[in-house]
């Protein structure tokens, strides 16, 4: 059969060859990660047979890795890269000779865990317990656009204690995703020993109750296994295959020993080993070839393909009573309205058992078969989320910001580096939460956030900015979060009285909106706040001070040209309801410093977590009410002059 593959199945010839391609592949483990001086030999020589099975199994075309209707192949235990490795260059993918000689190398791609940018590699993982629900993510991606690809997540035995696989279990049956497949490594190890006393699972147990087949064979066998694939393929529902295998297979001394989990061979072992398996020993080859690598070209992945009417903007008059939640939940309604018929793409929201807080109640209502109601399980739905936001489906996430950022701040960071397409939408952020408390008072997504490098900060001033942001974000690739809070925002005017975020307000994202001119100082804010400093401005100018209100909503690129304005008044105060230590406060005094910039600076913010109560008494504690940034600008203007 060639090696462009295009239909699933195994024929005589692949099982005739597969037993030497493994024992290939097996030196190619121990050649590299010797030579590396570092790795995971154990559980890549117990996993080889598996990953060789699946992709002579798979349809995959290596010479076309992203060919649209191949079979994904996630590899949740993404340690065990050697054998993934291997058995991608052994399928055609790539030289293993480049394998081998680079692995672990600053200059090579083929990085210690298992990484998107690799030909043949659907997602990047490491930390346990993801792969499954990017697998779900992917499964999902072909219902939704209707293509004939199956999905193999290859798991390790160890990570089905998580949570996170649980959560993914029920979202595969619950929605009927017939079109994955799971196949476990049962080697009985893991760092601490045997896995079945390390934490004792019930593994067979947990997914025949979450309403899964299951299926138990040899992880050795290539003929068993195969039956396995073709068998789990073939019915209509979701299927695991326990694969029972032996960690280290192959070399005696290293079969069953978790102390080969994460530890290269000593090179007299390796020497041992590359005899047992009469392989030949050309280490010092390799060790050459290392020496003069030179920095490998990384492939650019491929971005969606999407095709989104962002509709008509909404402009909310003067007096309109909504929340920027609402406006946020409308314009999406909006998206997909206009986004109806041939030649668009489908949309796909996700949501954690909060749709009428977060307002994608009147989405669900108008789409349901868009809508995926994934219950309070905020792990999984956010990486689901996210591998499916590769696809060619515009995807949203809307949630509580505790829940959508902070409780998730793994997972997220995680879609950040698989270089995601989705579209968070997180609530309930700032102060104005109010009586719920310190627990659900979001006041640090700002900083949580600005430490991953690919998302992008959205916190909009008031409905009608909302509702553009919102538009701009389906229009534009890469992970947008536009934060807002729970209570109802004053829509902004301009001098005229009309909102200033109306019909002629184009959304540019990094772009500061100058809501107010003042040349006495500055008063530099976001979102929730942006209306009370609007309000001190007012306050300020009927004291004789003419002082310029500055809206940031991009909090962590900011808008140089109209900083730069800002810090000319001589004094300038941020005014956020946010963490004071990692908030917008923070972008200005980098900003300030990095610049040089001479400039009396005065950060106003949240110093503590906040106890319950209206959310005016608790502005006014934290000194964040009009009154008091008032006195604070006055005292700043006397003492810059």
């Amino acid at each position: 059969m060639s090696k462009a593959k295009r239909s699933r199945g195994l024929d005589e010839e692949d099982l005739k060859k597969l037993p030497e391609l493994a024992k290939i592949a097996r030196g190619a483990i121990l050649k590299m990660t010797t030579l590396a001086g570092s790795g995971h030999p154990g559980g890549s020589m117990s996993s080889i047979d598996i990953y060789l099975t699946l992709l002579f199994f798979a349809k995959i075309d290596p010479s076309n890795p992203y060919w649209e209707d191949r079979d994904r192949i996630v590899i949740s235990h993404g340690h065990t890269s050697p054998a993934v490795y291997s058995a991608l260059a052994l399928r055609g993918f790539f030289s293993i000779e480049d394998v081998i000689a680079s692995f672990r190398h600053h200059y090579s791609i083929f990085e210690g865990h298992v990484e998107r940018h690799v030909p043949g590699v659907e997602w990047s993982t490491g930390n346990l317990g993801q792969g499954l629900s990017a697998g779900v993510g992917f499964a999902l991606a072909a219902k939704l656009l209707k293509r004939d690809f199956h999905v193999f997540v290859a798991m390790s035995d160890a990570e089905q204690a998580k949570g996170q696989v649980s959560e993914s279990r029920r979202f595969a049956r619950k929605y009927n995703l017939s079109n994955i497949t799971v196949i476990i490594d049962y080697n009985d190890r893991q760092i601490s020993g045997k896995a079945s006393e390390v934490m004792p699972v019930n593994i067979r147990g947990n997914y025949l109750a979450d309403g899964w087949r299951v299926i138990e064979t040899d992880g050795h066998d290539f003929n068993a296994l195969s039956n396995a694939l073709k068998e789990a393929v073939e019915d209509d529902e979701p299927t695991s295959i326990i694969a029972k295998t032996i960690m280290g297979k192959g070399v005696s001394f290293m079969e069953g020993k978790e102390k080969y989990h994460g530890a290269p061979l000593k090179l007299d072992e390796y020497k041992k080993a590359m005899e047992e398996l009469n392989m030949v020993d050309d280490l010092e080859k390799y060790r050459a070839r290392r020496s003069e690598l030179k920095p490998m070209n990384i492939n650019e992945l491929p971005k969606p393909k999407l095709r989104i009417n962002p509709g008509t903007p909404r402009t909310y008059g003067i007096d309109a009573k909504v929340d920027n939640r609402t406006a946020a939940g409308n314009a999406l309604v909006d998206i997909a309205e206009a986004s109806q018929g041939e030649g668009y793409s489908p949309i796909a929201v996700f949501d954690c058992d909060l749709a009428e807080s977060v307002r994608t109640l009147d989405f669900w209502k108008k789409f349901p078969n868009n809508f995926f109601e994934a219950g309070v399980q905020e792990h999984s739905t956010v990486t689901i989320a996210g591998a499916l936001s590769t696809n060619d489906v515009l995807t949203f996430l809307f949630d509580f910001g505790v829940f959508g950022v902070d409780e998730v701040f793994n997972q997220q960071r995680l879609n950040d580096i698989n270089h995601t397409n989705l579209k968070l939408v997180v609530t309930h952020c700032g102060l104005n939460v109010g009586e719920d408390g310190k627990t659900h008072h979001c006041i640090d997504y700002v900083g949580v956030l600005r430490n991953l490098y690919g998302f992008k900060i959205i916190v909009p001033a008031d409905p009608n900015q909302t509702d553009r942001a919102m538009r701009y974000i389906s229009q534009n690739f890469g992970n947008y979060a536009i934060a807002v809070g729970r209570a109802v925002n004053p829509v902004i005017k301009n001098l005229n009285g009309k909102p200033f975020f109306g019909e002629n307000y184009v959304f540019k994202y990094g772009k500061a909106d100058v809501l107010r001119e003042g040349k006495d100082a500055a008063i530099i804010t976001m979102g929730s706040l942006a209306y009370k400093a609007v309000k001190a401005h007012e306050m300020l100018k009927e004291k004789g001070y003419e002082v310029m209100v500055v809206n940031v909503s991009c909090p962590i690129d900011l808008d140089a040209e109209v900083i730069e304005k800002a810090v000319r008044t001589g004094f300038v105060v941020s005014y956020e309801d946010h963490n004071l230590n990692t908030g917008l406060g923070c972008s200005l005094a980098i900003f300030i410093a990095e610049r040089g910039l001479k400039v009396k600076f005065k950060r106003i913010g949240i110093t503590n977590y906040s106890p319950s109560g209206p959310f005016e008494e608790l502005y006014k504690l934290f000194q964040l009410d009009e009154a008091s940034l008032v006195e604070t600008v006055m005292q700043g203007i006397k003492e810059k002059s």
